[in-house]
């Protein structure tokens, strides 16, 4: 089941286990119950504080759950915890083995006084790269609290059930039976769901916070790369991001970051954070900015009511996914309209699809989406795709895929609970026509996160932040990188170079101001 370089790691990381656990499975003679059954066999094997039991009740199977000897099991998964989610069964097991979790002991304090009686569930993927982190930071707080248990749902397993709740997108969360949120959640986010005080107190402890001489606002590569060069001059810097990563947590396969052939989102990421915290940066990691405010203390107010002042600001909040902007694409959202092919094709087995976009991005899904789906429609407004060469004979090579052009789309249809069908203009005829649908992929670029900044900062005809050579905006001490930017190529690379050259700047800035109110108290005092 395990090829041997993965069990000698998985056996290293056991001799880390504090106390016994036991794998409690519900098995039947289904050909997925025996995979199951291989992969924990070998598990027990690779250590004495490791057994398997295989009398569960677990209403799902196959199924299994990581638990100690002699207590009601909290940490489930119904489904073979391989791909990406082998890593979030591997923490499963330190975690009920006593392990000290990766968090804040004030996180760690915060999940063990949540009331009991929390029961979640969650829907995967096992090729959906944001699942794990909902799936981990669940598992983490049911190895915390008695009182929270989760199981993980493969959703390609179930899929009964997944029609039955109508279940279009992973991952998606459900608490006590309730819907309670999709998409990517980190164990912080989860928390402030369901702990209806904590953004009261974040607020008064943002508020009550000392100046920065650098406040970053984003928290993507080009953020991340600005606070880095900030810290390093030895100047109180802070950084504010609505998600650490931000787009980039969203990204798969990278393989134009010099001197790494491969990586992914998430680890580059990771990798970005841990460079972060190596210095003496205040990371405000899930807060949004509301408004800027210029002075000779800038100040950015946040959407919870807290203002944070500082003396430059560096803007780097990047860019989200462009919307269809047609009747009925938010009312479809996650019920049919989706915008991760990776992570939610594998829910549209066998069913019709359209992809909105003939970019890289559309043919590249059109071509991920093929391998999965019955059937897929790629709709392209101008009179041809604009994808790679190599892309596009791809594409064309696909027998169930048709590529429609000069097709503006201009209405999501549904029953009321679910995507039936795309309408859409024929440009050349003006003919109204329908496609009939179980999903709709939108991949037509994106949209800078500048909305809150319209009335500050001067911005080009497509919201960008327009910046000079040195990162500098419209406002005196307020700087911005990035894909949110007129930087006219939107790469990570380059959105890293552009958070560096911000970053001096400010500095530079601030040394020049310093000397500037110098000699101007200087100037008074003679007078």
């Amino acid at each position: 089941m395990l090829d041997a370089n993965i069990k000698s790691q998985l056996q290293s990381y056991l001799e880390r286990l504090q106390r016994p656990i036991e794998l409690v499975a519900t098995l039947d003679e289904s050909a997925g119950a025996q995979e199951m059954r291989a992969l924990l066999e070998e598990v027990v094997t690779l250590s004495d504080k490791v057994s398997l039991r295989s009398d569960g009740n677990a209403q799902r199977i196959p199924s299994f759950a990581v638990a100690q000897p002699g207590q009601t099991p909290r940490v489930s998964f119904a489904g073979l915890p391989m791909g990406h989610e082998f890593t979030s069964f591997v923490l499963a097991l330190l975690q009920v083995g006593g392990y000290p979790p990766k968090v804040s002991e004030e996180v760690v304090e915060q999940i063990k006084a949540l009331p009991g009686g929390l029961h979640f569930e969650t829907f995967i993927s096992l090729t959906c790269h944001n699942c794990p982190d909902v799936v981990q930071a669940l598992n983490l707080m049911s190895a915390l609290n008695p009182g929270i248990s989760h199981v993980m749902i493969d959703g390609a397993l179930f899929q009964d059930e997944v029609n039955a709740r109508q279940v279009m997108a992973v991952p998606t969360v459900y608490l006590n039976g309730a819907e309670f949120g999709a998409g990517r959640l980190g164990v912080e986010e989860i928390l402030a769901k369901i702990d209806t005080g904590a953004a009261a107190r974040d607020a008064a402890k943002l508020g009550a916070k000392d100046p920065f001489d650098v406040l970053v606002v984003g928290g993507g590569p080009a953020g991340a790369a600005a606070a880095i060069y900030a810290a390093r001059k030895g100047i109180r810097t802070g950084l504010l991001a609505e998600r650490f990563g931000g787009q980039l947590m969203d990204t798969l396969g990278i393989e134009n970051f010099i001197s790494m052939k491969a990586t992914d989102g998430p680890k580059l990421v990771m990798g970005l954070e841990e460079h972060v915290r190596d210095y003496e940066v205040d990371v405000m990691n899930l807060q949004r900015a509301a408004a800027l405010i210029p002075g000779e203390l800038i100040e950015v107010k946040l959407q919870n009511g807290a203002s944070l002042r500082s003396r430059s600001v560096i803007l780097a909040t990047g860019a989200r996914w462009r919307e269809m902007n047609v009747p009925g694409e938010q009312e479809y959202r996650g019920k049919g309209v989706a915008y991760c092919p990776h992570c939610d094709g594998p829910l549209f087995k066998g069913k019709r699809v359209a992809v909105i976009g003939g970019g890289n991005s559309g043919v590249e899904a059109a071509i991920d989406l093929a391998g999965v789906v019955a059937h897929v429609t790629l709709l392209e407004f101008d009179g041809q795709l604009r994808a790679d060469a190599v892309l596009q004979r791809k594409l064309f090579s696909l027998p169930n895929v048709t590529v429609l052009t000069k097709a503006q789309s201009t209405l999501v249809t549904g029953d009321g609970s679910k995507v039936n069908g795309l309408q859409y203009k024929d440009r050349d005829s003006g003919e109204s026509k329908h496609l009939a649908l179980e999903g709709i992929f939108v991949q037509i670029g994106l949209l800078p996160n500048t909305d809150w900044l319209k009335a500050t900062v001067a911005l080009s005809g497509r919201g960008e932040i327009e910046i000079d050579a040195r990162g500098a905006t419209s406002v005196p001490g307020v700087f911005a990188a990035g894909d949110c930017t007129t930087v006219p190529y939107k790469q990570i690379i380059i959105a890293m170079g552009a958070g560096a050259t911000a970053s001096l700047s400010a500095f530079d800035h601030l040394i020049r101001s310093s000397v500037e109110s110098n000699q101007t108290a200087q100037s008074a005092q003679a007078a």
